[in-house]
């Protein structure tokens, strides 16, 4: 029976392929090859078919496997395996044990690229991907240069915080359409001040101020995955979608990714409330010329349009320091990053305490001379 996944491997010397997004190609480290995103489609097309067949095999016998479990007496819990998905390398036979949302890994025995083609097979496909443009040495970079200038940042944190365990993740968002009829009033004013003999008069006019409109908008992004802090993926916003893409697998090797696990339905409410100060902030740009302008009243009416799912790439380093998690998230398209770093209180407090001596001992001194 054919694999469930496929490893991209490079057709000249069956090294492993990963996609370099400063060429826009898949390159092998080993013979120096490289493939356009068209010629491995090309040649990974009847297997990618055979591996979505194989797997919708296997996740029904396990479907009803579930059930039989269930019939038993067994909670979903207490059966082996639960939420894991596993497959066989197609390359060194070794068992691969992935979450069940898993999309892209890359085998721990053999180092191969591994897609599992039938997450996305169907309605599961993405409509989109933005490939990675920054490759895991840019993302080094800049966390080291992250790390500059924090004077009570633990120096055993930087060494043990293994930089070069940076993940290069496709990690899923929707994005919205959605046209918003907006109604808004303001009480604006205009002030004019002059002199009258000796006395300074100003003059304030007021005004009942309304704008309405409709304000399309395309492509509100939230992530779809409950693993990714929603803070954090909003921080490393915005993506530039002139580069997107349609989805292609060919993108995935050398890097992980994951299917969505929120649908569009759930995470509705953070689009619609981002639509929404999306649309006021466009209204009120309108009404300019006064000295102030205070809303009085709002009504924002959203209609959704299309919805589209996508890929969007992101450096994330996870790490652990004594006992409290840490993570930094780099935008793979335009470098922003945003990460929490500790703070050594002992050398906080050796600094406070020398700065607040040294200050003391002035006050002292001065007080000898007064």
């Amino acid at each position: 029976m054919p694999a469930q996944v496929n490893n991209y491997q490079c057709p000249a010397c069956t090294g492993p392929l990963r996609f370099d997004g400063t060429t826009g190609k898949l390159v092998c480290d080993y013979c120096g090859s490289a493939y356009t995103v068209a010629e491995i489609e090309a040649l990974m097309g009847k297997k990618e078919e055979q591996a979505q067949a194989t797997f919708a095999d296997t996740q029904a016998k396990k479907k009803k496997e579930q059930q039989e479990a269930a019939q038993m007496g067994f909670s979903p819990d207490e059966v082996w395996g639960a939420g894991l998905n596993t497959y066989s390398c197609p390359s060194c036979g070794a068992e691969l044990i992935c979450d069940e949302n898993t999309v892209a890994t890359s085998c721990p025995y053999c180092g191969n690229p591994t897609v599992v083609p039938g997450q996305y097979a169907g309605g599961l496909k993405p409509d989109f991907v933005i490939p990675f443009k920054l490759d895991k040495k840019a993302a080094e970079a800049a966390l080291k240069n992250h790390y500059k200038g924090k004077k009570f940042l633990p120096k055993s944190f930087t060494d043990q915080n293994h930089i070069e365990e940076l993940k290069g993740v496709y990690v899923p968002f929707w994005l919205y359409d959605y046209d918003a009829d907006t109604d808004m009033t303001f009480e604006g004013t205009i002030s004019e001040t002059h002199r009258e003999g000796r006395d300074e008069v100003t003059n304030t006019q007021h005004y009942l101020v309304q704008r309405a409109g409709i304000v399309p908008m395309e492509k509100i992004p939230v992530d779809a995955s409950s693993k990714m802090p929603d803070d954090y993926m909003d921080s490393i916003e915005p993506y530039n979608y002139d580069e997107l893409v349609p989805f292609s697998a060919a993108y995935l090797p050398g890097f992980l990714a994951d299917k969505y696990d929120e649908d569009k339905d759930k995470v509705k409410d953070r689009a619609e409330g981002r639509a929404t100060e999306a649309a006021i902030q466009v209204i009120r740009s309108t009404a300019t010329g006064y000295h102030t302008l205070v809303e009085t009243s709002r009504d924002v009416r959203l209609k959704r349009r299309k919805v589209y799912y996508a890929l969007m790439p992101v450096w994330l380093l996870s790490t652990r320091w004594n006992g409290n998690n840490y993570l930094f998230a780099m935008n793979g398209q335009t470098g922003k990053l945003v990460g929490d770093l500790p703070m050594d209180k002992g050398r906080y407090w050796a600094t406070f305490g020398t700065v607040w001596g040294i200050a003391a001992a002035a006050v002292v001194v001065l007080s000898l001379f007064m």
